[in-house]
């Protein structure tokens, strides 16, 4: 049997308001005779059990044990019951000193487990000793993973709109109980080695679990930690420096994507290194994803680094690099060539189509000059330029990605000129346009307004008309091939931004903890039935159902920042027809998601 409710197990009887629920771990199943403490819930009537207090034990010292630990956990933990596990015949004497000690601690119910040798079949019940009513209740004794309950942590759903009162209801149920466990680990540090006078069993109590590399590293975490953040403290002060706000350097610093993911990873950085312990469940994972991101992109940093600076691959880069260069300005120029003449026996301003041709052409031959001029310091710049990939692989791709902005940049000059004259003539020939309909622009209002025209503003307006349009068709075709080649260029650095960000977002800490513990991270649960028989409580399993991978990259995810405006397909084309400029950065007004 699966399910996600209990409810619906109870409601399955048609006696689901006289239902008692247990909740029993099964590390107890085999511990010795002795009393049930734990958390009772009356909303839900339900009882979660926590231990076994072993004999002998003096009562008083028991209530002022479950007082102390009341105090530290914030959970009304008390005596719900007794644990009778004989494994010869049933013991009349232990049974009825069991049922006495209900009279001890009073607690109502006092619930009664017993395990008789090694049947599989447990009995269950329940005194009632103040009240009058003694109907018989029906008992339902679900076994769970204390260590699992403890450690994972339950998610409500991602769509909490879609999510019904009932389901809501139920999350807040299998809430309560794994908070009560989670909140109750200080009772689980105790074991049977401790000299206490209390004895207990749950699931850590063949010796509490421990390991002498991570305690090492807690202690030398908190000093390293406390460097680094000295360290980071410096960077953080030299980057808000007045030097930093003045031009070029400001712009240099907003514009330039390797500042930017510089930025980002002092931020993780400072997170990481922060002695403010998490608040919740949430931050920690955080923590832990950001921590495992850092480690991850600069060990891939490190194997680039290591691959360009094996067998000289830095040389044969710069040595490529040059013809490369030529290779697309050649390309460049047959293209403009191809454009001065009549492309695809379109007939286009002759005038106009030559000037705009030489214009570019020596454009250029001035960027295949100043790449020449560049070229014996090549080598030099792409050899500095590797020894960052040991920052990690994320700035490498920045670093890349500026390099092609640089590269490109007479087709991203080539594209403004065009974008900026097409955009000219656009705006020029709506205004006109509104003229011939007796129309204007009102500035201040921001709405077109009826104007009335004389006879010279109206001819001198259809010649204007008239001379934009006709030359519109050649500044088209230059816009729109060199639009084209931009976005190509655009595609290019968006591939390297999408892989930063996958880089950045990933939260590979939480995908492996979903791939090795994957009760870590609990969606639900589901139970299983064991054994049922007439007259016997029905004993379930309760099984951790974990997130999917898709909903822990949902909920984990971390945030990044974006270089490039989100533009809808819609605004971009509608940018594209008007020809506004498409910028590879983001802008101070416009909102980033």
């Amino acid at each position: 049997m699966r399910g996600v409710r209990l409810q619906e197990v109870c409601c399955s009887s048609g006696i689901a308001d006289m239902v008692l629920k247990v909740f029993f771990p099964s590390c107890c199943s085999s511990a010795e005779s002795g009393i049930l403490i734990g958390r009772w819930i009356s909303e839900q009537n339900s009882a979660v059990i926590l231990a076994v207090v072993h004999f002998p034990f003096i009562p008083v010292q028991v209530k002022q044990f479950l007082s102390e630990l009341q105090r530290v956990t914030k959970v009304n933990v008390s005596v719900l019951g007794s644990w009778n596990n004989s494994k010869q015949e049933k013991e009349e004497s232990l049974s009825e000193f069991l049922e006495d000690l209900g009279t001890i601690f009073s607690h109502e119910p006092w619930i009664q487990i017993s395990k008789e040798g090694d049947s599989k079949f447990w009995s269950c019940s329940t005194l009632q000793k103040r009240s009058n009513n003694h109907r018989e209740e029906e008992i339902i004794l679900v076994y769970y993973d204390q260590r699992k309950v403890m450690l994972s942590c339950l998610h409500p759903p991602l769509d909490t709109a879609a999510s019904t009162a009932q389901e809501a209801e139920d999350a807040s149920r299998l809430s309560a109980i794994f908070d009560t466990v989670a909140k109750s680990k200080v009772l689980f540090m105790t074991d049977k080695y401790d000299d206490g006078p209390i004895k207990l069993t749950h699931w850590q109590s063949d010796g509490v679990e421990a390991s002498i590399i991570v305690e090492l590293m807690k202690q030398a975490s908190v000093p390293t930690c406390m460097l680094l953040t000295f360290l980071l403290s410096l960077i953080s002060g030299a980057c808000k420096s007045r030097m930093l706000k003045f031009w070029p350097l400001s712009f240099l610093w907003s514009k330039l994507s390797t500042c930017e993911q510089l930025a980002h990873r002092l931020q993780h950085l400072q997170v990481i290194s922060s002695n403010k312990k998490a608040q919740n469940q949430t931050q920690l994972m955080r923590k832990a994803n950001i921590f495992v991101s850092l480690l991850i992109d600069v060990a891939l940093g490190i194997l680039l680094m290591s691959w360009l600076y094996r067998k000289n691959r830095i040389g044969h880069l710069a040595d490529t690099l040059i013809p490369v260069a030529d290779r697309v300005a050649e390309e460049l120029q047959d293209l403009l060539q191809w454009l001065m003449g009549a492309p695809a026996g379109l007939k286009m301003n002759r005038a106009l189509d030559q000037v705009l041709g030489r214009f570019f052409l020596y454009h250029i031959h001035l960027w295949i000059s100043y790449i020449h001029l560049m070229s014996p310091f090549i080598e030099m710049i792409l050899w500095y330029v590797g020894l960052s990939a040991c920052l990690g692989l994320t700035v490498a791709l920045c670093i890349l990605s500026d390099i092609v902005a640089l590269l490109t940049f007479h087709i991203y000059c080539f594209y403004v000129y065009g974008a900026r004259l097409y955009c000219l003539k656009i705006y020029g020939l709506s205004s006109l346009w509104r003229l011939f309909r007796g129309k204007k622009w009102n500035v201040l209002r921001q709405r077109v307004d009826s104007c009335s025209y004389d006879l010279d503003q109206l001819f001198i307006g259809t010649l204007l008309f008239t001379i934009l349009l006709f030359l519109l068709p050649t500044t088209a075709l230059y816009y729109l091939v060199f639009t084209l080649l931009r976005l190509l260029v655009v595609i290019v650095q968006g591939l390297i931004h999408l892989l930063v960000d996958l880089v950045d977002s990933l939260p590979l800490y939480s995908i492996i903890l979903r791939l090795c513990r994957s009760y870590r991270l609990a969606a639900g649960v589901k139970f299983r039935v064991l054994e049922q028989q007439d007259g016997k409580p029905l004993r379930l399993l309760m099984q951790i159902n974990p997130l999917s991978y898709g909903s822990v990259v949902q909920t984990y995810r971390l945030p990044t920042y974006s270089c490039y405006p989100k533009d809808s397909w819609t605004s971009l084309c509608k940018k594209l027809f008007l020809g506004e400029l498409i910028y590879p950065w983001k802008h101070k007004g416009e909102k980033q998601d």
